[in-house]
């Protein structure tokens, strides 16, 4: 394998359509798989003492690379070289995807698969997980690092969103005790039969009633400061709802990109948002089918 390089690459998320607790005291969240990715190339060399990962500081991938070649038995040298499109600390599940592309990459080098169960496994000693090993739109059990169940692909959607700033640990968000009563997690039952429906339905009016109430109960577990400002300005371009990074900085609208006036809410959604003062950015969902996207 002389010279081989193993490429992986993995998407993120723009924080989750629904997050919540169900009566059963489970927490879990709906993935919303975004087109902006984590990168990983392996680089095997025998002459290394151990593997090491550059940025050096993504140690969590090195951890998670380390574990998954020691349950293969195979050795621990080489190089992992990540790249993300993702920022730290945002929502955006980008540790998950981090460890994502490393997996994969490692694939590719030893043209193998990694079952979705030994991955849950390996992360299950590192941190929560998004979900991120499985296609498409799925339930997940993110502190118990395991599936409830996959829903369907995402209907075409855009986000413009902005940035409150800062950094969010999701270790130390899913440490904290969640606020919500009895009644609060009967509602969250029924926003996860709501939306489950409607993603396979793709109907997008409802996936935005469901992530806008999701993001109005998360205001008591980690408010967004620009809220009520992001709501009234998806209701003055009619957008398809608010969606927020749960556990993140991000808060945004969601716009349908079959909306005949697509072009005209994108523009006018940024250029709203922008005036609140905080950074912006566009997000796209992602399907695992192929589709044509709309240009912007």
């Amino acid at each position: 394998m002389r010279g081989k390089v193993g490429k992986g690459e993995a998407h993120g998320t723009f924080g989750e359509l629904l997050q919540g607790v169900l009566p059963s005291g489970q927490d879990f969240l709906v993935t919303f798989p975004v087109d902006k990715y984590s990168t990983c190339q392996y680089v095997y060399s025998a002459k290394d003492e151990d593997l090491s990962v550059q940025p050096s500081w993504k140690r969590k991938s090195l951890q998670f690379g380390k574990a998954i070649l020691q349950h293969y038995q195979l050795p621990l040298k080489g190089t992992l070289f990540l790249e993300s499109q993702l920022q730290q600390g945002k929502g955006l599940a980008s540790s998950t995807a981090d460890m994502m592309a490393t997996v994969r990459a490692i694939e590719s080098y030893y043209q193998m698969a990694v079952p979705p169960e030994v991955i849950e496994a390996v992360l299950r000693e590192i941190e929560p997980s998004d979900g991120l090993m499985y296609p498409g739109v799925v339930s997940y059990y993110h502190k118990e690092v395991r599936l409830r169940e996959w829903i369907g692909e995402c209907p075409p959607l855009t986000v413009v969103a902005l940035d409150e700033g800062g950094e969010v640990s999701t270790v130390d968000f899913n440490n904290r005790p969640k606020p919500f009563n009895a009644d609060e997690k009967q509602e969250y039952q029924l926003l996860l039969e709501k939306i489950t429906a409607a993603i396979r339905t793709q109907d997008v009016g409802a996936i935005g009633e469901v992530a806008t109430r999701s993001a109005e109960m998360n205001q008591k577990l980690h408010p967004k400061r620009m809220f009520t400002k992001v709501r009234e300005i998806c209701r003055t371009i009619q957008g398809t709802g608010v969606v927020t990074a749960h556990s993140g900085t991000f808060i945004g609208i969601l716009i349908s990109e079959q909306d005949s006036a697509y072009h005209e809410k994108v523009k006018e959604g940024l250029s709203l948002l922008g005036e609140l003062g905080c950074p912006t950015e566009m997000f796209r969902s992602m399907s695992t089918s192929e589709r044509k996207k709309v240009p912007v």
